[in-house]
């Protein structure tokens, strides 16, 4: 059975150190699209030679940064085929501004295992401590396995967007290049499945499609851009649910709503009459 809840539920995941440098910040930065108001002292703030500041949601893939092999999904009581799965939503919570570069720990565990029937979905939570002791970040994850369902489990939540009743306060919109998702895998995330047309065909989709994770840091990053003067500084907190796909070179439309500290935000896809990219979107930020 790919997934045993009996074992996969509460199970802790192996720990890992890692490490990350101003360049990796750097290229994570430009795999966003950083550096299209390239004469911006603002914009420049994400690609400085020697203290970069960092979006929080570098934290996503700060763990992986450097590794070239696709990724696994195996856990204790958990063996899915990579084809069969998408990223279900993302939130990272900083606990003080990302450095620039570092050294951490990360120790985390599976916390929820819901049984969708024709799917299962699996949610992992993260928490990264510097080499100083104290907490950097903590994330939380869920992938969503298309065929592993049925195992007798609870269905779980159904968490549906709610958008303010009224205009968005700001309606941003941001090209992506056709090159973007060969460009963000150098962060570290090498499923074929954003590269690779055949491996992409094999899983139900007519082309590559960009990372979940690339459209959730360009989002994250329009935000901060046109209601934070570009301060990643006062964002403590971004999550997301991927609602659906995006093509690269495809325009993502980013409506966002100001309420008080929070920010409330919706993406989708312009060329395909706004189709949803990513929904229950909130930043939350510091005055």
């Amino acid at each position: 059975m790919p997934i045993d809840p009996n074992i996969a539920l509460g199970a802790a995941l192996a720990s890992r150190e890692f490490a990350w440098t101003t360049s990796d910040v750097q290229l994570y930065h430009l795999g966003l699209g950083a550096g299209t108001r390239w004469q911006d002292p603002a914009e420049l703030r994400y690609l400085a030679d020697n203290d970069p500041q960092v979006l929080p949601t570098f934290a996503a893939v700060a763990a992986t940064v450097h590794e070239t092999e696709a990724p696994k999904v195996s856990f204790p009581g958990i063996e899915i085929d990579l084809a069969k799965v998408v990223h279900g939503h993302q939130e990272v919570r900083v606990h003080r501004p990302i450095p620039a570069d570092g050294k951490a720990t990360s120790t985390g565990k599976v916390v929820e295992i819901w049984d969708k029937g024709s799917a299962a979905v699996v949610v992992q939570e993260n928490t990264v401590t510097g080499s100083d002791g104290a907490a950097l970040w903590t994330t939380r994850s869920s992938i969503f396995a298309r065929g592993e369902g049925g195992f007798g489990g609870e269905r779980g939540p159904s968490n549906k967007s709610v958008l303010p009743d009224r205009a968005p306060d700001f309606d941003v919109h941001t090209a992506t290049l056709p090159q973007q998702a060969l460009l963000y895998r150098m962060s570290g995330d090498r499923n074929p499945l954003h590269s690779d047309p055949e491996f992409a065909s094999g899983a139900g989709f007519p082309a590559p499609i960009l990372h979940g994770l690339c459209t959730y840091g360009i989002v994250c990053k329009a935000a901060t851009d046109t209601v934070l003067d570009s301060d990643a500084s006062r964002v403590t907190a971004f999550g997301a649910r991927f609602a659906g796909v995006l093509y690269p070179g495809e325009t993502i439309r980013t409506r966002i709503w100001r309420e008080d500290n929070t920010l409330v935000i919706a993406a989708s896809a312009v060329e395909r009459d706004d189709a949803p990219v990513l929904d229950n979107v909130t930043l939350e930020f510091t005055s």
